[in-house]
């Protein structure tokens, strides 16, 4: 009779379901299985990445000779301020760009911040940057209404 119901008891393990802590195991190593499959893609991604990164910078191509082209391309030497800033600078308009406004916003802006009078030497400078941007600017726009003339000649 013992021998029966051990029989019958071990019978019915294998025809119930497994409960649900036995299904946690084979879906545990399914997931652990897709984690370190994903790892192992994003490693070798960040890997290749890096030594290409590497490579770029040993052959001098960065951000900064991105923006040195884009410069250039725009017309603007390195360390030369733009006509947006000198204008801002000397608190004029584009349309304001005449050599008496230029003169006068720089001599008010210039003696204004002199050392002598407490002022700053580096907003200083950057007034003259701006004057000699502008004069600059005015010069090519001469030159450019010159040639017109010429063309149309």
């Amino acid at each position: 009779n013992a021998l029966s119901l051990s029989l019958s008891l071990s019978l019915s393990i294998y025809l119930l379901p497994a409960p649900p802590h036995r299904m946690a195991g084979p879906v545990l190593r399914i997931l652990g299985q897709v984690a370190a499959m994903a790892v192992g893609v994003f490693g070798r991604a960040f890997v290749t990445a890096y030594q290409q990164a590497v490579a770029q910078a040993k052959q001098g191509k960065g951000a900064a000779q991105a923006a040195e082209a884009a410069a250039k391309a725009a017309g603007v030497k390195k360390n030369q301020m733009n006509l947006g800033q000198a204008c801002q600078i000397l608190n004029i308009t584009e349309s304001e760009i005449n050599p008496a406004t230029v003169a006068k916003q720089y001599d008010r802006y210039h003696s204004a911040n002199a050392v002598d009078n407490g002022g700053s030497f580096y907003i200083q400078s950057k007034v003259y940057r701006a004057k000699e941007m502008l004069d600059m600017h005015m010069r090519e726009m001469e030159e450019r209404k010159r040639e017109e003339m010429q063309a149309k000649r």
